[in-house]
């Protein structure tokens, strides 16, 4: 199995599982990808074996990854982590590196930026994050960074998103920051 994960390709057993997943997520919201088809959406996934990992990474950690867009320009198909809440895989963890290891104690595992870049994906930004919330209610618990802007980074901030009282909120705190309810979404573009 590590094999596997260091060339960053699933076996046939897996890439099944996971394309069975990822149909049966497909047709169950389909307000998410309005105008899109299944078949073609699976044959872009096979043509591109390494994007199969990164969705396998999502769906592995919890995020029940799915298509929300198209990109007229460029031809490809937008991914998001649609999980109900932030997912659990990816919680308790600071914003980056940076942040991780200017804390002093309480480290926690891991970090945001690195999990994402180690699974092929890009944290969702405010505006995603906003674009997500049009298609249902997530984050109503829990919390979710999102890509910080380099002028807040550069101070050592971070933001975060939610749902609550109905509304989205953006908030903010130390990139060193970490709780057990705010973990990270990712987009993957196919």
């Amino acid at each position: 199995m590590k094999d596997v994960q260091t060339k960053k390709e699933l076996s046939p057993k897996q890439r099944e599982e996971l394309l069975g997943a990822l149909e049966a997520r497909f047709e169950k919201h389909m307000n998410r990808h309005e105008g899109l088809e299944w078949a073609k959406v699976k044959a872009k996934l096979e043509a591109h074996p390494e994007k199969l990992w990164s969705l396998n990474e999502m769906e592995r950690t919890g995020g029940e990854p799915d298509v929300v867009g198209h990109d007229q320009k460029t031809g490809e198909l937008i991914f998001f982590d649609c999980s109900a809440e932030s997912p659990k895989g990816r919680r308790s963890v600071c914003y980056d590196r940076e942040g991780l290891d200017s804390r002093k104690e309480h480290k926690p595992a891991n970090n945001a930026a690195d999990m994402a870049r180690a699974m092929g994906i890009e944290l969702l930004t405010e505006e995603q994050s906003r674009e997500l919330q049009n298609l249902g209610d997530f984050d109503t618990r829990t919390s979710s960074w999102v890509k910080a802007p380099a002028d807040v980074r550069k101070l050592g901030g971070a933001l975060y998103c939610e749902r609550r009282y109905g509304r989205v909120f953006v908030g903010h705190n130390g990139a060193q920051s970490y709780y057990s309810a705010r973990g990270f979404r990712g987009s993957l573009r196919v």
